[in-house]
């Protein structure tokens, strides 16, 4: 397991209240921490549910990890509106909820992948409720439950994604591929990119994008780009297919969810507008490598992204673009778009 401490799971919180104050976006710490496969959490298929939002990326890890490792069958799955409540909600604003009958700006209909709330037997409408039922005023996702204590396991994505790798077998998975290979060289590798990608990839795109100071924005930009840099640089080094080599660790599937949303989403969301994944030749076939593995098409959707992302703006028009060279996610189906 990964300790909290760890900077590739969460940021330093000093001084957290001062540096939101100046408008440096700090994500906050999960509160939710137990181990899955330890004596109060055993891991047994069908025991365990996921409460996700496709359009969140840190959920777009779980469920990665999810139809990676083929447990789509063992664990049950939630997903959420991606966008959140209105002013106008009797219980208040900004809150998850599960409303399948909700209908997206972008599209015009309900989005398909939405579902009511199944897995506390309860049909709550609110993420929140969960939390409270255990006494917690957190309201986030992803949410990793345990249906027959009907407590709450874990929500630090991850803690998740790792516990899930570590039980694939116990939890009845189909394709228990391993992320995160018990050999130290390789595990050194996954840690180190895992660091790098977390504070410069995933949690930059929020720092650039959420931010209301120019220079904390100017300087995660910077690090996101002179990151991607690197990691282009590092596939193109040996033409390798993964990060790490030739086989898809966790590594690859913490990168995969930011870079996903790049071109569509963050380019305009984000203020990462540098350059698109198209422009890094190598780091674009990867991106479509990864799309092309069993179950990776499927843990997401760029619609909820799409409507999650731009249907919280300042006047929730959603981007229709981009169309050129291709629609996504289309795109990720042709490697060779990227010369």
């Amino acid at each position: 397991m990964t300790k909290p401490t760890d900077t590739s799971v969460e940021e330093n919180q000093s001084g957290a209240a001062n540096r939101r104050a100046k408008g440096e976006f700090v994500r906050g710490v999960s509160g939710f921490r137990s181990v899955l496969g330890d004596t109060s959490f055993p891991a047994e298929s069908g025991r365990y549910h996921l409460f996700v939002a496709f359009n969140c990326p840190w959920c777009h890890r779980v469920t990665l990890a999810r139809n990676v490792l083929g447990l789509q069958n063992s664990i049950s799955l939630d997903v959420a509106y991606p966008g959140r409540t209105g002013d106008d909600d009797p219980v208040g604003p900004s809150l998850w909820e599960f409303n399948p009958s909700r209908i997206s700006t972008l599209t015009g209909a309900p989005l398909p992948e939405c579902t009511t709330e199944t897995g506390t037997g309860e049909n709550f409408r609110l993420v929140k409720q969960i939390y409270a039922a255990e006494g917690s005023d957190e309201g986030s996702v992803p949410i990793l439950y345990d249906k027959k204590t009907k407590r709450i396991v874990n929500n630090e994505s991850a803690e998740i994604i790792r516990m899930l790798n570590s039980q694939a077998v116990a939890l009845g998975a189909d394709n228990p591929v391993d992320l995160y290979p018990d050999d130290t060289a390789t595990r050194s590798r996954i840690d180190s990119l895992n660091d790098l990608i977390y504070r410069d990839i995933n949690n930059g795109a929020y720092k650039a994008g959420f931010s209301s100071d120019q220079r904390v924005y100017a300087k995660a930009f910077e690090a996101y780009f002179d990151t991607l840099s690197i990691l282009e640089a590092r596939l193109a080094s040996d033409s390798r297919p993964f990060l790490t080599g030739g086989t898809f660790t966790e590594a690859d599937l913490r990168l995969f969810p930011t870079l996903y949303r790049h071109d569509p989403v963050y380019y305009i969301r984000m203020k990462l507008n540098g350059a698109k994944i198209l422009d890094y030749p190598y780091l674009w076939r990867w991106l479509c490598r990864v799309y092309a593995l069993p179950g990776v098409a499927q843990s997401n959707s760029l619609d909820h992204c799409r409507q999650g992302y731009f249907g919280r703006s300042w006047n929730n028009v959603i981007p229709l673009g981009p169309f050129r060279p291709m629609r996504y996610p289309e795109a990720y189906e042709h490697p060779s778009l990227s010369k």
